[in-house]
Order: structure tokens, then sequence, then C-alpha cells
């Protein structure tokens, strides 16, 4: 076993071990399936030097390692009874010239309020804890994402330490095939991002839309919403949630059009009264959608390429007794106008994501309803342990080169975990 006392005093950062003041703290993740999980070490690295070393007391160790920037991940691969590799100390942000280089160990709230700093943002999440890189290696959905695309497709460059310990940088010239690997398929398969680089946009002056259902409306809504939001134009994007105890349906999203503008596109949609927010930056809207992580809970999810028949919808809606979710979020828009094998984010031709949230049993039983018009296809940001062909269902064509960059790069697989390239 290597000194762990020397290995200590060769960081920036920090050693914790079970009984060591700040181990019950750091050792759990957001997600509080995982709390109970202990590792027989957790590393706060500071520096890029202190993941490299990481990785290496690992190797000599024979531990697993699990990497974590946020900690959300449903499928517990930010947690491990070997070392966990804790990124929070790399969160440093700076902006060049609409540039922004963000830590790995950055947090999505922070990094809006530093770009908006600068009157610049990205298209990403809402979660103001989740994990700037996790979010980013899976592809990266968001409020903008209809206009600019998936987080990843902002991605311009990144650093990481590969398997063998070497710090490399990659982007479209340097490491080609490992940068196209990181847009969609990089979280912990290729080797620990420490740093990523983005080509930011303007920050917007946005129009937040919230709107309410009761029972008796909520089928119809849902049809209409599967025909009219995946189209909408690409400044806007509303989204859906059913809730049970009592049924009911909530829109909700953002449009970065005129209040006017806004509202006459609504009312293509729907009939109700929809409240609206006119004249909110960017990042003061998303601060209030931050109610709606739901860690913990049992999720599944599946993308669809056409709306759900009037038979799979009618018994979709059946099952929600008790207190559970339906959440569809539009795609179309700037996420379909990339090419399925421009990036390793495979997903593109995709009219809207389903997420079942709720307890185990009744989250099998929605699941396996819906999946019948479903595209078999699922959003890596979203692992499914229950999936049957998981890297196929994550990376559908792109597997097979994604294949071959995983034999390139992490030939013994140092970088494993259930359902890894």
């Amino acid at each position: 076993m290597p000194d762990l006392a020397a290995f200590r005093a060769s960081l920036d950062g920090d050693v914790f071990t079970p009984g060591s003041p700040g181990y019950e703290a750091i050792r759990r993740p957001i997600n509080v399936a995982y709390w109970d999980v202990r590792p027989r070490l957790v590393v706060r690295c500071c520096s890029v030097d202190d993941v490299a070393a990481t990785v290496a007391y690992a190797h000599a160790a024979g531990d697993r390692v699990a990497l974590r920037s946020g900690g959300h991940c449903f499928a517990g691969r930010s947690s491990t009874d070997g070392i966990v590799l804790d990124l929070s100390g790399l969160d440093r942000i700076s902006v060049d010239d609409h540039i922004a280089t963000i830590g790995a160990g950055a947090r999505l709230k922070q990094v809006y309020a530093a770009l908006h700093a600068r009157g610049r943002t990205l298209p990403a999440g809402c979660g103001p804890t989740v994990g700037i890189a996790g979010l980013t290696l899976g592809g990266g959905i968001g409020l903008l994402g209809r206009k600019y695309g998936l987080t990843c497709d902002r991605l311009v460059g990144a650093q990481l330490v590969l398997a063998s310990g070497t710090i490399v940088d990659c982007d479209a010239d340097r490491e080609p095939d490992l940068f196209w690997a990181l847009r969609g398929a990089g979280g912990g398969q290729f080797g620990v991002v420490t740093e990523l680089r983005f080509a930011t946009v303007p920050e917007p002056v946005a129009v937040r839309i919230e709107a309410h259902v009761g029972e008796a409306g909520v089928q119809d809504l849902v049809k209409a919403w599967q025909d009219w939001a995946p189209d909408a134009p690409d400044e806007l994007t509303v989204n859906l949630t059913i809730d049970t105890e009592p049924l009911r349906a909530t829109l909700f999203g953002a449009s970065i059009l005129d209040e006017a503008a806004t509202r006459e596109l609504l009312s293509e949609l729907t009939e109700l009264p929809v409240e609206v927010r006119a004249g909110l930056p960017y990042h003061q809207l998303k601060q209030t959608f931050e109610g709606i992580e739901q860690p913990g809970r049992r999720i599944r999810s599946e993308f669809f390429s056409r709306t759900m028949s009037g038979d799979t919808l009618a018994a979709l809606l059946a099952e929600t007794t008790g207190p559970r979710q339906l959440a569809f979020t539009a795609m179309g828009g700037a996420y379909n106008r990339v090419a399925e094998d421009a990036t390793a984010f495979a997903h593109r031709n995709e009219r809207f994501l389903l997420e079942h949230v709720g307890a185990a049993p009744w989250v099998e039983r929605s699941w396996a309803i819906a999946h019948a018009d479903g595209s078999g296809r699922v959003y890596p940001n979203f692992p499914d342990l229950a999936l049957d062909d998981a890297p196929a269902a994550y990376h559908a064509g792109n597997l097979r080169r994604l294949a071959e960059i995983k034999a390139a790069y992490d030939p013994h697989r140092f970088f494993d975990f259930p359902q890894a390239i």
C-alpha cells in the first residue's frame, strides 16, 4: 500500500478518511440515494497536479476511483467505496474575449453569476448545485438550448488527466478524437476533465412563462404540447410537467422574444391564462427554477422522435396515482441542427425527452407504457441501470467510434463503471 502521509503532503488540496474532521460532510454526494456509500478516501483536489497525483496513488493502491463534480449522478457514479476524486476545489472561472475558462468543480450557480458579470452566459441547466463538468460531458439540455444548442456544443477545449497520469489539452486541432468524444460521452470515461473552455453567448433578457391546468385539461394539453413545443421558434422553450395528488399539469419555460410576441405564440398552444414575467436577465430567470431538482428519487427517461399515440398517453396518465411526476422537455431547434456524428451526443433527431420521477414500482410501470412509442435512446446525463443495452441507448451510432477512442486513451479501463463504454 502506498504511503498515505506522503501522498497527503504532496497535495495542494486535502485527503479525508473515515473518522477525520469533515469526512462525513464531503463524502456525501448531492444525490441522497448514495449517502450510505463510504469511500476509503475522499481527495479534494485543488490543482491539476493533485488530480494526476491521485490517479497515480489509486493505481498504486489498486483502488477504484469515482469522479465527482456535482454529485447528482442518478446511477451513483460519483460515489465509491474506493477513492472519490472530488473536483470542488477546481472552481476558478475567467472570461477573456467571450471565451470562458471554467474549472471542472464549478457549479452552475457560480457559473451563471460569473458570466453575468461580463454580460455573457451559456445554454445549460437550472439546478444551482449541478456541476458544469458532468452536465457538459453528457450533453447539457437547458432553457437556451433550442436557440444555442447543448452545453457541449459551446465547448471549444478541455484539459484532462489521462489514466497514465499525462495531462493533455484537447480541442478541434489537438487530440481531436478525444475532444469529439468529450462532447456527449465524456463523463468519467476517458480521463479526469479538470478545465473546460466555452464560447459564451450574450446574456439575453428573458420572459419567464408559467401556466397551470387541472385534471380535466391534462390529456388535451399534453397532446397539444407534443405537436407544438418542439416546433416552436428557437427563442421559445416551453416544457411540461404532470404531477399527481391531485392530477395537474404545469407549463413552464422561457422566451427571449418580447412579451407581446411570446404571448401571441403561446396562444397557439393553449387558451389557459399564462403568467409571464418580462425583463428578467437570464441568470435571474434561472434562479426562479432552482427548486426543480429531484435528488434521490427514482428516475427513468427516454427520448421520443414522434408524438405519443392517444392510447399510450391515456394509459400513461391512468398510471399517475400517488406522488409522481412526468416531465416533458422540448427538443428540436438548434439541438437538431447538428449532425448525429458531429459530436459524441447522438440524439439529434428527437422531439422531446420524457422523465418518469417517483417511487420505483410506479416508475417501472410508467416507463414501460411510454416505451412503446419511445425512440429507444436515452440522455447520457440520465443514466439508467435498468436498460438492457445501455451503451447503445446512450450513444447509438457513435458507439463504435467511442469504443475505439476508449481503447486508445484508456486501454486498461482504469476509468470504469457499470455501463461504461
